[in-house]
């Protein structure tokens, strides 16, 4: 897997934290190989966020394993369905199919923010 360059990360981050601020969730992003099943996976990595879980959105991305996983903590669930997050999923693969991590994460990052604006 090929590493993210510094202004990609600052990209992302700046998703991150507009996300939060129109949203009142926490927004995270992984990108890296899953380990074990990648459900679970993505499971525990939301789980780790600790305190903040039950607010927080999780995107898990393993490019080398073509795997893209998104979680909701409880809380985040009422506002971002798993419906929506099945049609976020499905744009998000096809940046990342073109070739576009970056693009595909920040697109979906806002997308998930919308959806919980709308909520």
């Amino acid at each position: 897997m090929r590493a993210l360059t510094p202004l990609q990360n600052d990209d992302i981050r700046a998703a991150l934290k507009a996300a939060e601020a129109r949203t009142h969730l926490r927004f995270a992003v992984y990108v890296g190989r899953a380990e074990g099943a990648r459900r679970e996976f993505a499971e525990r990595l939301h789980a780790a966020l600790g305190a903040v879980a039950d607010d927080a959105v999780l995107i898990m991305v393993d490019v080398d394993g073509r795997a893209l996983e998104i979680v909701t903590g409880e809380r985040a669930r009422r506002f971002i369905t798993d419906g929506a997050c099945q049609l976020v999923a499905v744009s998000m693969a096809g940046a990342f199919a073109a070739g576009d991590l970056t693009g595909g994460l920040v697109t979906g990052i806002s997308a998930l923010a919308e959806c919980a604006t709308r909520g």
